[in-house]
């Protein structure tokens, strides 16, 4: 498994976490790419393809048909080492280590040779262009995989996490909340997860589009709609256990054991992330790019 590797091209980048096993919400997020015209060339997943929905096996089959560059999330290191859970680091005897102990079982009887083979040589960083900015593409943090960083996070936190990586900036997966913060002269940008409701009390989920402009970066987080009744129908078929298939329409996660004080008390307030504009570094402005 390589430590990092390149993604090739510049232009507009679509980003993406979590699919979470939910086949209908990578469906859905497929077609949205074609309709903004963002080839798969320039997509980027940050991890976690397999969880805690009914479709592993048929959604990662999509991913590997699909050539999209694939971060390693900490569910794929888990399932290709044949582990004995998500390695979400989740404290025992807590609702969200319950709960996963069911999902990943199912997920372990569903993947096969061949995703595992996929899973295993995927990267756990990946360096992509926009705009002529780097960023590094990670799953948690930049040494722990399974590091949960919210939009709370201090920012001497990110930025020492930006650091680490040698870019300028940091795409993120792993916490499932879309956000984005300048922290100094960097970025760190989280697209939230597709496969998965934000915790906002909506059935939509969250990708990204960062848009290169003449005098920087624009980052725009769009909502996803998709047939979320048809995937909780899956699961519930798949006799999962039922608090994350009720999620997928109350929008409301079955535990928060994970989130800090700050996105706790924001439980079930639909989300409205802003777009934010990076300016580009003192005399960087790229010529002949679309007009900020």
């Amino acid at each position: 498994m390589p430590d990092m590797t390149e993604m090739a091209g510049d232009g507009p980048l679509l980003c993406f976490g979590g699919p979470y096993s939910n086949l209908q919400a990578l469906r859905a997020l497929l077609a949205e790419a074609a309709r903004l015209g963002i080839p798969r060339q320039r997509m980027l997943c940050t991890g976690d393809v397999v969880a805690y929905c009914a479709d592993a096996a048929a959604t990662l089959d999509l991913m590997l048909d699909s050539g999209i560059a694939t971060v390693m999330g900490n569910c794929e290191e888990s399932l290709a080492a044949g582990g004995e859970d998500c390695g979400c680091g989740f404290e025992a005897g807590t609702a969200c280590d319950l709960l996963s102990r069911d999902w990943f079982s199912h997920a372990q009887r569903q993947v096969g040779a061949r995703h595992r083979a996929w899973m295993a040589a995927l990267p756990r960083q990946v360096m992509v262009s926009v705009g002529g900015r780097r960023l590094a593409a990670i799953h948690g943090g930049a040494t722990a995989i399974n590091r949960f960083l919210f939009a709370s996070a201090p920012a001497e936190v990110l930025a020492a996490e930006i650091a680490l990586t040698g870019a300028e900036g940091v795409i993120a997966g792993h916490c499932g909340l879309p956000f984005t913060r300048l922290v100094g002269a960097g970025l760190w940008h989280n697209a939230g997860a597709i496969g998965m409701p934000a915790d906002d009390a909506t059935p939509r989920t969250w990708f990204s589009v960062l848009w290169p402009e003449a005098k920087g970066l624009r980052v725009e987080h769009l909502p996803l709609a998709y047939d979320h009744a048809e995937a909780a129908a899956a699961m519930r078929n798949a006799r999962l256990a039922e608090g994350y298939a009720a999620s997928l329409a109350s929008g409301v996660w079955p535990s928060c054991d994970v989130l800090p004080p700050a996105e706790r008390a924001s439980r079930g307030r639909a989300l409205a992330p802003p777009t934010l504009f990076w300016p580009n570094r003192p005399g960087a402005d790229r010529p002949g790019a679309a007009p900020a």
